[in-house]
């Protein structure tokens, strides 16, 4: 596939769910901005917020600090994340039983980055919980949790071939996860192989595509290079000139998430997971095209005159 054909909307978008991630914040300045973000998301009734947890739980106070507030001031459904590096299995255990005692029913299940960030070797804590796998099985010991975790359409960086991957989310679903996120990716087909490598391995868990909308297309390469994200040349050409030009980088990143999301539907897919990056602009845009919208009244519409 080298291009998406644009789809109508079609009646299925009533049925297609969606779900959005956001980071802690780390200044007031941002914490207001997340905020903007998220009241912005809100009346569009996502299935979920995931809220992300920093290489090496360097954000554990401040991912639990939102999801706190998001659960006392909002009607959203959050999902925290949690990882496994750099901490012992006591540590992990104690995030959980906080998470839980919050109220928290899902969790995203991560292995997670080292501290030193994408691409530096991965070191399991001599006494924590070795990977993604493992984590998954600690989250379904301490409760009835709905877990997520992570499916890589391109296979994980480290991983030798897809065999090895598979056999990963395997693991994963054999101790409890309830659904995959996967990475985000440009090419649909893509998604559908791996879709048809996890069912013939026996995985039958929702696998939900990981859609990126891209505002700034320059950063999106340069992580796309980091976790093996393959960026097509057709997308470049879409974004070519525009580095200058932030209000049709806008316009043209809403269209190619949409063309991607609508044609990801006419292949049957009705859930897709947002990586809003703290903005809610594009999310929003992306869903009015798909038919996911604000209920009237949650948008402060009067009834028409008799």
């Amino acid at each position: 596939m080298t291009r998406y054909r644009f789809s109508r909307r079609t009646d299925k978008g009533e049925k297609v769910r969606v779900s959005f991630e956001f980071f802690p914040p780390k200044t007031d300045e941002m914490e207001r901005k997340l905020w903007e973000t998220v009241k912005r998301l809100e009346p569009l009734d996502p299935d979920f917020v995931s809220v992300t947890y920093g290489a090496g739980g360097s954000t554990r106070e401040r991912t639990a600090r939102t999801v706190r507030r998001i659960l006392e001031e909002t009607v959203l459904t959050p999902a925290a994340h949690l990882t496994c590096v750099d901490a012992d299995r006591d540590a992990v255990d104690t995030v959980i039983r906080e998470f839980a005692g919050m109220g928290v029913k899902r969790f995203v299940a991560l292995r997670g980055d080292p501290a030193e960030g994408v691409g530096a070797a991965y070191r399991p804590h001599p006494n924590g919980y070795t990977n993604g796998a493992e984590l998954v099985g600690a989250l379904s010991r301490h409760g009835d949790f709905d877990i997520s975790v992570s499916a890589y359409p391109e296979k994980h960086p480290e991983s030798p071939d897809f065999a090895t991957d598979i056999e990963m989310l395997k693991r994963k679903v054999d101790n409890g996860a309830t659904r995959a996120i996967t990475q985000f990716f440009f090419d649909n087909d893509v998604y559908e192989r791996y879709v048809e490598r996890a069912r013939r391995a026996g995985i039958y868990i929702p696998i939900v595509p990981g859609i990126l909308p891209v505002h700034n297309f320059t950063q999106m390469t340069r992580f796309a290079g980091q976790c093996g994200a393959h960026v097509p040349a057709w997308l470049a050409e879409r974004f070519q000139g525009l580095h200058d030009d932030p209000p049709t980088h806008q316009l043209v990143a809403a269209a190619v998430a949409a063309e991607q999301v609508l044609d990801l539907v006419e292949r049957g897919v009705e859930d897709f997971h947002f990586y809003t990056m703290n903005r809610a602009d594009l999310a929003f845009a992306i869903c009015h095209m798909i038919g996911i919208r604000p209920a009237a009244e949650r948008i402060g519409a009067q009834p028409a005159a008799a």
